[in-house]
């Protein structure tokens, strides 16, 4: 959805959406309730994004989905800010800013992009999922795998009669 940005009003806009979103990992369409408001040349847009996302749980490798609460909170500039010569490393409080080109602004993007940083590093299923064997790969949160008991390395085997 492109949004004019002549057209925000000085109170600014009150927006809810549901878009769908080309992507692997969003199930459903995005919904968004978004404040946008426009301040000298920056348009401001907070609110809050809410998507069913598919992930795989890094412990037991199995598919599950997930609702994902976004807060957003992004400042818009203009593109002509930026200059080719003032290249400079980014601060901390510049990482929630992005760049619109011309009169219109992509929310669809602003959207995807938001989801996309959000997904979770390390995805789980559950908090208390115990994975996948080392050895044989059997899932241990079905049960216990048939491997021999723990091999312990050979250097470490003085430690174990301590704990005997």
């Amino acid at each position: 959805m492109n949004l004019l940005i002549p057209d925000i009003p000085e109170e600014g806009l009150d927006i809810e959406l549901k878009e769908t979103v080309e992507a692997d990992t969003i199930l459903s369409p995005i919904r968004a309730r978004l404040k946008i408001e426009k301040v000298g040349s920056e348009v401001l847009v907070r609110g809050e994004l809410i998507a069913d996302v598919k992930l795989q749980c890094s412990r037991c490798l199995k598919d599950f989905w997930s609702e994902l609460s976004i807060p957003v909170d992004v400042v818009y500039h203009p593109v002509e800010e930026l200059k080719e010569e003032d290249k400079h490393e980014i601060k901390v409080e510049e990482l929630d800013m992005d760049f619109y080109s011309g009169e219109e602004m992509d929310l669809l993007d602003l959207m995807r992009e938001q989801v996309v940083l959000n997904l979770p590093m390390k995805p789980l299923c559950t908090d208390l999922c115990k994975g996948i064997c080392l050895k044989c790969g059997t899932d241990l949160n079905l049960g216990e795998c048939s491997c021999s008991a723990k091999e312990i390395d050979s250097r470490l085997e003085v430690l174990k009669k301590l704990l005997k």
